[in-house]
């Protein structure tokens, strides 16, 4: 289903409700940043004052950088500051995710009966089972998606929110080499028209060097199981996970490799595994049996209380009934 085949169920549901919060995934990304002020726009045309629920204590650079600039035109709050204000006929949009587990702050689901979830990633038996479930998973992003529906209700954005949207779509499509449609080309154009600045998009990418070579010394550790990669990082170094990821996405540039794991150390007690697919291998399931999630062009999981090479151990064993 699409946002626009759904829209006369979503336009009722703003409409009826008295408060309106907007919950990305944990870890936000620029997909998940993006996907959440678009729709925040959106929600202004209802004469709406909706609050963006964000409770990472750690920003990946690219989203700091939009709350940094922008962090005082929206409505942010940490989920401890709204409980007190939901109500029966409070509205919770749910984007960037379709996990439970993932959600900023899982415990908030029970308190809403009115959700919508806005999403790209494949539904699983650990998908949310509640509310109104919009899933495009033809989609390359959620920033896609909120950019076709912006531009179908013909809802004026600035040139910010138009690049924010353009970077979500950039990051999850590796810069156009994953998972592209001719409507992922669409909404860039889209955004482009609507003054979205493709060199502020790469500002937002830009990484940091020491992380950089950080996480080539990671790559150096890769082996190869059939046409799968996987690299274990040094248990003595932590890693964010936007850092795995992206050394997973690295490792999809070789030759014969279909899929790659990235594991390694996010704080004392937590091991990341960061995956990515070029569509044949479904990582998200493979992942799910470590208490993660995704679909099959990428996925991530958090293991506690694990070291790495037992992580790299179960990964392995999973590999194996595959």
């Amino acid at each position: 289903m699409t946002l626009i085949d759904a829209k006369e169920q979503i336009e009722k549901q703003i409409e009826e409700a008295s408060s309106i919060f907007i919950m990305g995934h944990k870890y936000l990304d620029l997909d998940a940043i993006g996907s959440a002020i678009g729709i925040y726009e959106y929600l202004r045309t209802f004469d709406k004052k909706p609050t963006i629920i964000i409770n990472d204590r750690k920003l990946e650079p690219g989203v700091k950088k939009i709350i940094d600039k922008m962090g005082d035109v929206y409505n942010i709050k940490k989920s401890k500051k709204i409980k007190l204000k939901i109500n029966e006929k409070s509205l919770l949009i749910v984007v960037d995710t379709n996990k439970e587990a993932l959600l900023q702050d899982s415990s908030l689901l029970d308190l809403f009966e009115q959700v919508i979830v806005i999403d790209h990633h494949d539904l699983r038996e650990s998908s949310i089972n509640k509310g109104m479930i919009v899933v495009d998973e033809e989609a390359s992003s959620t920033c896609e998606m909120v950019a076709e529906y912006l531009d179908y209700n013909k809802t004026q954005i600035n040139e910010d929110t138009a690049t924010i949207l353009l970077s979500g779509i950039v990051l999850d499509t590796n810069n156009y080499v994953l998972k592209t449609t001719t409507n992922t080309f669409r909404a860039s154009y889209l955004l482009t028209q609507q003054g979205a600045d493709p060199s502020y998009v790469q500002y937002l990418l830009k990484q940091d060097l020491k992380n950089y070579i950080a996480r080539q010394k990671v790559i150096t550790n890769v082996k190869i199981y059939k046409n799968i990669a996987i690299s274990c990082a040094k248990s003595t170094l932590r890693y964010r996970r936007e850092d795995l990821a992206k050394i997973a996405d690295t490792l999809l540039l070789f030759n014969k490799i279909e899929a790659s794991f990235v594991i390694g150390k996010l704080d004392k007690n937590t091991v990341g595994i960061s995956a990515r697919s070029i569509g044949n291998i479904d990582v998200g399931e493979i992942l799910e049996n470590l208490n993660g999630g995704g679909d099959n062009h990428e996925a991530g999981a958090r293991i506690d209380d694990k070291s790495i090479k037992k992580v790299e151990e179960e990964l392995r064993e999973i590999l194996k009934n595959k």
